[in-house]
């Protein structure tokens, strides 16, 4: 289950492209624009949690000035900071949870918004959410055994975690490629639909990583034009 916290009602924020930040995860973060330089300060001084929302792409379109976030997003806990001789910083933080963003409180110096922490719900049986745990890892050793480079680093991790919505959002979190999926994975609070659609995500990326291997032959990839 997410970590047992007190939410604060206001966060600061990091509203990023192509980021969508899940509890339990550990994101790396390379700190340097001045606005976020001074809310990392901030946060340092006092609770080190701030809020990581993934950009609307599709609001942006509109409205590139505004950084539109999605509604959903994650709060996280910096767990080591280390600051560059250039005033950037190198940063770990530690997804905590869910939490709705309800408002925009102000943008200067930095943003910060106004939430409200999203419980979890299981959606099914334990054992039935245990059960789609089991067949996930095995979807997963297979996925990384199909992938050019895939490290069985992220599978002797996950064979240690043993509840299910930790488990389905360590592995969306790192071996989920596909950004607005991942969103709809933190949005989605039932577990049991979260494992279900994770596991669906993960049988049609082997289904065309298995594909591809087949029209390739035994080209290299930089030769795969002449097949």
């Amino acid at each position: 289950m997410e970590m047992e916290i007190q939410v604060p009602d206001e966060v600061p924020v990091m509203t990023l492209p192509n980021i969508a930040f899940f509890p339990q995860a550990l994101l790396p973060l390379h700190i340097f624009e001045p606005r976020y330089r001074h809310m990392l300060r901030d946060v340092l001084a006092s609770n080190r949690i701030f809020a990581v929302a993934c950009l609307d792409s599709g609001a942006a379109a509109a409205d590139e000035r505004f950084e539109p976030p999605h509604r959903v997003a994650c709060i996280g806990l910096v767990r080591a900071c280390q600051k560059n001789e250039n005033g950037t910083s190198n940063l770990l933080l530690q997804g905590l949870c869910r939490v709705a963003i309800e408002a925009i409180v102000g943008d200067e110096p930095y943003r910060r918004i106004r939430i409200r922490a999203l419980a979890s719900k299981p959606g099914a049986a334990a054992v039935e959410n245990a059960k789609l745990r089991t067949e996930l890892a095995g979807l997963i050793k297979l996925k990384l055994k199909l992938s050019p480079g895939g490290s069985d680093g992220m599978t002797d991790l996950l064979k240690t975690v043993e509840d299910p919505e930790v488990f389905a959002d360590i592995a969306a979190f790192n071996l989920c490629d596909n950004v607005p999926v991942k969103q709809r994975l933190l949005e989605t609070l039932d577990v049991n639909r979260r494992l279900v659609l994770l596991l669906q995500v993960l049988r049609l990326e082997i289904d065309t990583i298995v594909l591809h291997s087949k029209l390739q032959g035994g080209l290299p990839n930089d030769e795969i034009t002449r097949n």
